[in-house]
């Protein structure tokens, strides 16, 4: 994939990969995969400082759920961890979407469906 200056990016997961958040206790199904940080100004400075991932990475798009709720997150290269668990998942987006193959990964239904 290429960055806004045609430099060529590569990203470290993929679309239909379950992968958790490094500090935060949530994980989910990669369905989108920006290659530097598209998000608004506003979005980027919420998150503490000490916390705020660089622009210059890939940033994922989650169909995400913690143990109270499922929910989009939006979450840097940086930040994201493969989630080898293989435990289920909930989120309701995500059977809309996928269907889960053997390696634990999902695989997309319909190309044009996550658009």
């Amino acid at each position: 994939m290429q960055d806004r200056e045609g430099k060529f990016v590569s990203a470290k997961f993929a679309i239909g990969q379950v992968v958790r958040h490094r500090f935060y206790p949530f994980r989910g199904v990669i369905f989108d995969v920006d290659p530097e940080f598209a998000n608004s100004e506003d979005w980027w400075l919420s998150i503490p400082e000490h916390l705020r991932p660089r622009k210059d990475q890939p940033f994922y798009h989650l169909f995400a759920e913690n143990a109270e709720t499922e929910y989009i997150a939006y979450v840097s290269e940086q930040n994201l961890l493969a989630d080898e668990s293989d435990r289920p998942l909930r989120h309701p987006q995500i059977q809309d979407h996928f269907r889960k193959v053997r390696d634990g990964r999902f695989q997309v239904k319909n190309a044009t469906s996550l658009n």
